[in-house]
């Protein structure tokens, strides 16, 4: 049976972490050795299902633009990206680039924390007293060479497969399309929205599951304010049942912090993250720009497609930028 958060003790978040780990968890599920968490559901059948599910060609970026208007404000030293160019078309003019015949050209570098913008969280990135996923010390697992066992470079050839959007935005809130910040999704919102929306919105193992909550397309509008850690709609705690039992693969949504926020506990911090990362090892994505897909999906009344979402191959790192790309 779901847990809804009206069943929550605010005052007890310890407790309430530790029973929910308890029941989610996927230790040891894939072997000792496991570096992936249930990015394992995406399997071989699984990605011939997906591509089967392209049906217009259309394809829809779910990328925020990578530049200085982010929204990051500086906390934890989280910086937007700064774009420099090394080589310009003025060096080119000038020929003072020091190259033969008449040939130019420019270049670039990019300097960002990588958990800047659209992004996806290893499984590295959230321990648990610490302990890292599959019951590994945390210390043994991420140093300052970086996550030695559980690196986002184990990712990069596996997240491709069926993506769902649920639009809880337009769902509950349908005159704006947004829910309001600090609006805690539950199970029961998540079973009602797939019952709109219909049968392309069943979510099953070894899905990709994207919840759009609305603030993102408040923040465009509106400017970004606080919304890189502010309050904002997301996931209730007790989801993290409804995730484990559906076997998802993946989760993203279109706010800063994935769960709702302010949490749903006194004197806590992120705790859905606390159990869904090191305890079901479940990869979640933030910041994800899901606007044009879900007009998209509205328009052709289907909430499923195939989703690529490779994070980048950076060895070590416990997360990464990533340009979801979805198929329709």
């Amino acid at each position: 049976m779901t847990v809804t958060s009206a069943r929550l003790d605010p005052s007890a978040p310890e407790a309430a972490i530790a029973a929910m780990a308890d029941a989610v968890t996927n230790w040891g599920r894939w072997g000792q050795d496991d570096a992936v968490g249930t990015l394992n559901l995406i399997d071989e059948v699984a990605r011939l299902r997906a591509a089967s599910l392209v049906h217009t060609g259309r394809s829809v970026s779910l990328s925020l633009p990578f530049d200085m208007n982010g929204p990051q404000r500086g906390w934890r030293r989280r910086t937007n990206p700064v774009h420099t160019m090394l080589d310009t078309g003025t060096d080119a003019e000038r020929g003072n680039q020091g190259f033969p015949h008449g040939i130019g050209g420019a270049d670039d570098v990019i300097a960002m924390p990588l958990q800047c913008s659209t992004q996806w969280d290893g499984l590295g990135h959230i321990f648990d007293h610490g302990i890292a996923w599959n019951g590994r010390r945390a210390g043994d697992v991420v140093t300052s060479d970086g996550d030695l066992v559980t690196g986002i470079e184990h990712a990069a050839p596996l997240v491709t497969g069926r993506g769902v959007l649920l639009d809880l935005g337009r769902h509950l809130s349908p005159v704006t399309g947004e829910l309001d910040d600090g609006y805690a999704i539950t199970a029961e919102d998540l079973d009602s929205c797939i019952d709109a929306q219909g049968e392309t919105s069943i979510v099953g193992a070894g899905d990709i599951v994207l919840v759009r909550t609305g603030q993102l397309a408040r923040a465009k509008r509106d400017g970004w304010g606080e919304y890189a850690g502010g309050p904002a709609p997301g996931m209730s705690f007790t989801t993290a049942r409804w995730m484990h039992e559906r076997d998802i693969a993946a989760i993203a949504t279109d706010t800063w912090g994935f769960e709702v926020r302010p949490n749903e506990f006194h004197d806590a911090f992120q705790p859905l993250h606390q159990v869904v990362i090191p305890h079901m090892g479940l990869t979640i994505g933030e910041m994800w720009d899901l606007d044009e897909l879900a007009e998209a999906c509205a328009a052709e009344s289907r909430y499923e497609f195939l989703l690529t979402a490779a994070p980048l191959r950076i060895t070590g790192a416990v997360g990464s930028p990533v340009n979801p790309i979805a198929l329709l």
